[in-house]
């Protein structure tokens, strides 16, 4: 069985690109212990301004690291960001406990690429009246699935009609 779906296009005035906007601004975090931290704020600091100049549009935030990863949850209760890394280290073991071939970098490191390759190293929100359109008790996550990391580095692209 294939279903075909039938292709929209949808008719967009000139004017509508004229005050089509794209910022991009590289944001380096510094070094966080392993768990999952809420970034929400550093990212906000990082294109407050730029975000704020947007009617509607997308955020995508990038991390550039493969043991590291990002995803939205939680943003009130610290017990489910620490449930979050007991969840992931019960589910993604390290050492004798599991068959990895890549340890030259040390026991955390494999399953710090497994749990970035399950969570995902980037996230789009969209972008409604100037603000990211998150809900009341979601946020952004930077999970930090090494022992000794380093800082980690983000892109975030912003996009979008610009407002007025």
């Amino acid at each position: 069985l294939i279903l075909v779906l039938p292709l929209i296009v949808l008719a967009v005035p000139d004017t509508c690109s004229l005050s089509m906007q794209f910022h991009q601004k590289e944001l380096t975090l510094p070094a966080y212990k392993r768990g999952c931290h809420l970034i929400t704020d550093k990212v906000l600091a990082a294109v407050g301004p730029e975000l704020r100049g947007l009617s509607v549009g997308l955020c995508n935030v990038f991390l550039q690291h493969t043991s590291a990863s990002l995803t939205i949850n939680e943003n009130a209760d610290p017990d489910v960001r620490r449930d979050m890394e007991t969840f992931l280290n019960r589910t993604v073991p390290e050492g004798g406990a599991a068959p990895w071939v890549h340890t030259d970098e040390g026991p955390d490191d494999m399953p710090a690429h497994v749990k970035c390759s399950m969570l995902g190293a980037s996230l789009t929100i969209p972008i409604t009246g100037g603000r990211l359109a998150l809900g009341t008790w979601q946020g952004i996550w930077l999970c930090e699935h090494r022992d000794r990391a380093s800082g980690r580095s983000l892109v975030v692209t912003l996009q979008g009609q610009g407002r007025g």
